[in-house]
């Protein structure tokens, strides 16, 4: 794996990126490749702030993986700084070749980098899969979450 590199997400990534977040069940139902607009925006919001990494994984020049990490400082936890790490994905051709794995590895480290005390993560109920995977890297499952859609 020693050909992966790992990069902050640049304008030209978007198409690729919005392609990974679409392809599965759930990203079919909410993403829209065909209009990229928003995700320009989007794109533009997190590159001026320095508590968001929207990275890359790149094989041979070719997007393969991404995810979006956003730093977190608050007063819990006697004034911790936590991390969130969300939109993980990897393209279909490298699923099961240890890139999830890497991407994580690479949002814990940076983490570190960053005094993190905690990372955090949420995954759909519906991904079974992905909790097994992230209970083999150390995540335990210790919260319900909810949501309200706006």
């Amino acid at each position: 794996m020693s050909d992966l590199e790992i990069r902050p997400a640049a304008l030209a990534d978007i198409p690729a990126i919005v392609a990974m977040l679409a392809d599965d069940p759930l990203g079919a139902q909410r993403e829209s490749p065909d209009d990229l607009t928003p995700y320009t925006a989007a794109f533009r919001r997190l590159a001026a702030d320095p508590h968001q990494h929207l990275v890359v994984a790149l094989r041979a020049e070719r997007v393969v993986g991404t995810l979006q990490l956003t730093i977190v400082p608050g007063l819990s936890r006697r004034g911790a700084t936590r991390s969130v790490i969300e939109g993980v994905r990897v393209h279909a051709d490298e699923r099961g070749s240890g890139l999830g794995t890497q991407l994580i590895e690479w949002a814990v480290a940076q983490s570190r980098r960053e005094h993190c005390q905690l990372v955090q993560l949420t995954s759909d109920a519906t991904r079974t899969d992905a909790h097994r995977f992230y209970e083999r890297l150390g995540f335990e499952a210790s919260h319900v979450g909810f949501k309200m859609v706006l």
